[in-house]
């Protein structure tokens, strides 16, 4: 594993930098069926792309990497104008939205909970990092846009497929399972979980009830 003070790894910038794309691009689309313009679609764009980090940076009591290094708010600047410039392509907006939501979610859980151990975070206080990495970008989009955020819908499983994807994650890390193995397991834990509330509408249940 890395240690604090060194590089982040080619296959952790990798997956950091996915999730900065596909969430500019969900925060920009959001903003255009708000019809909001240009500044507003690239504000909303970029706080979607990096809140999560932010927010975890904070709480970790790290540096905000995209303040040294602006790599990050360049890349959410450009998905969020090609977003913007390619929008009409979209038909069907809100699906689209969800699915790149989905890959974000997988990314950032992965990513935010790798941070978080290198840091020296307990096992469990990674776990709830990468989950709030994973979804504090989008509670923020959802609140600038008047949208209610999907963490909190009911029985929607989006914090639940962070919050599994970070644990795989965190437990192949214990285990000490390969770093790439175990990023790939904790991404698609995710992807599985959120595909599975998408597509075939699965929820869990009210409390006193049986999920279904």
């Amino acid at each position: 594993m890395d240690n604090p003070g060194q590089p982040l790894s080619t296959t952790i910038l990798a997956f950091n930098y996915m999730g900065d794309v596909v969430f500019a691009m969900s925060g920009a689309l959001t903003a255009a069926r708000h019809k909001m313009d240009i500044i507003g679609l690239l504000m909303i764009g970029v706080i979607t792309g990096i809140g999560g980090g932010t927010l975890r940076d904070l709480l970790l009591g790290r540096k905000v990497w995209w303040t040294s290094n602006p790599d990050e708010l360049i890349l959410c600047l450009v998905a969020s104008l090609v977003a913007y410039f390619f929008i009409r392509n979209f038909t069907e907006p809100h699906k689209g939205i969800v699915w790149l939501d989905a890959i974000g979610l997988g990314s950032f859980a992965v990513v935010g909970c790798h941070i978080a151990l290198v840091s020296g975070a307990p096992f469990v206080v990674a776990v709830f990092m990468g989950m709030l990495t994973a979804t504090g970008g989008g509670v923020i989009r959802d609140v600038l846009t008047g949208t209610r955020p999907m963490i909190l819908s009911p029985g929607e499983l989006y914090a639940t497929a962070a919050l599994g994807g970070a644990f795989v994650y965190a437990l192949a890390v214990y285990l000490q399972v390969s770093a790439l193995t175990a990023q790939l397991l904790g991404f698609l834990t995710v992807l599985l979980l959120r595909g599975a509330s998408i597509v075939f509408g699965v929820r869990t249940a009210a409390p006193g009830q049986f999920p279904r």
